[in-house]
């Protein structure tokens, strides 16, 4: 794997900040000093970085009910606070799985499993996301054809594969997908405003009754679950 990723496992922080450790000259592979960004650490490695050997921590899977407001994001902005808030300290490294619009709340998954984020959040691999939608008027049902078919946004069509009526103004959505804000955007080119978007499910993954603003450690059966839904063995 790529040394930032490596050294982001090892909770050194993000990617990013993993890259300005290797590029300050601060990493050694095998007793060599590396400054490049491509390094590729393999299976056995010795990775030293600021003066000690750093190794992945074991994997941890965390799901966390994000509340509005809340930036899916390490660093704060205008003051809002971040899901890193709302973690126990020793979860504080965990990258998140995905994201959550500052407005959007729901289910957020947190781990330091790089192989299975990678794989939920491919495109080529579809895992669905599921989402309660609550709109700011009685929504048309006629339109339910123009979310499956897709509305074209900067990004290309976007579309639901599943649309299911709740309420007058309340709908379930299941997108494959992952362009950014899509719902949002999909039902602002209808006419609609989205008042409150709540994420209940990744795959088999459910919120539940989790309640807002806590986080629980995922059970080994759900871990496997989501690696089916993923593609892994």
């Amino acid at each position: 794997m790529r040394l930032n990723r490596y050294l982001a496992l090892c909770g050194l922080g993000s990617r990013r900040a993993c890259e300005e450790i290797i590029l300050g000259g601060s990493v050694r592979v095998n007793g060599r000093p590396v400054r490049e960004l491509a390094t590729m650490v393999e299976p056995g490695d010795t990775v030293v970085a600021r003066g000690r050997v750093v190794r992945p921590a074991s994997s941890r899977y965390l799901v966390l009910h994000k509340p509005s407001g809340c930036l899916s994001s390490r660093q704060s902005q205008g003051g809002k606070p971040t899901v890193y808030d709302l973690l126990p300290p020793e979860a504080s490294t965990l990258p998140h799985v995905g994201r959550l619009d500052a407005e959007s709340e729901g289910l957020l998954l947190l781990s330091n499993d790089g192989a299975l984020a990678q794989a939920l959040t491919h495109p080529s691999r579809h895992v669905e996301k599921e989402y309660e939608v609550i709109l700011d008027r009685a929504f048309d049902t006629q339109l339910v054809p123009k979310l499956l078919k897709g509305i074209y946004l900067e990004e290309g069509r976007a579309k639901a594969s599943q649309v299911h009526i709740e309420g007058a103004n309340k709908l379930r959505v299941v997108l494959t997908q992952g362009i950014n804000r899509q719902i949002r955007r999909m039902f602002a080119a209808l006419g609609y405003k989205v008042k409150r978007l709540t994420r209940t499910r990744l795959g088999p993954l459910r919120l539940g009754r989790l309640p807002r603003g806590l986080c629980r450690e995922l059970s080994a059966r759900e871990i496997e679950s989501l690696r089916r839904a993923a593609g892994q063995r």
